[in-house]
């Protein structure tokens, strides 16, 4: 019952205890972030890619 008591005792005190963060920031989470804004950026400029050259050239066509 002792070993139960105890057991306990440190779950409820690491669960409830204040974690130290790290203010570095979450490099996996940022580089996930990236990589997937790339891939979107990639797919959409593989669909539209045509659209996207006629309107950039429209736009800078008209600024001269």
């Amino acid at each position: 019952m002792h070993h139960l008591h105890t057991a306990l005792t440190w779950l409820r005190l690491g669960v409830s205890a204040p974690r130290v963060r790290d203010e570095r920031g979450d490099v996996p989470g940022w580089v996930l972030v990236t990589v997937m804004t790339a891939g979107l950026v990639m797919a959409i400029w593989g669909v539209a890619q045509g659209q996207l050259s006629s309107m950039l050239s429209s736009a800078l066509g008209s600024v001269k």
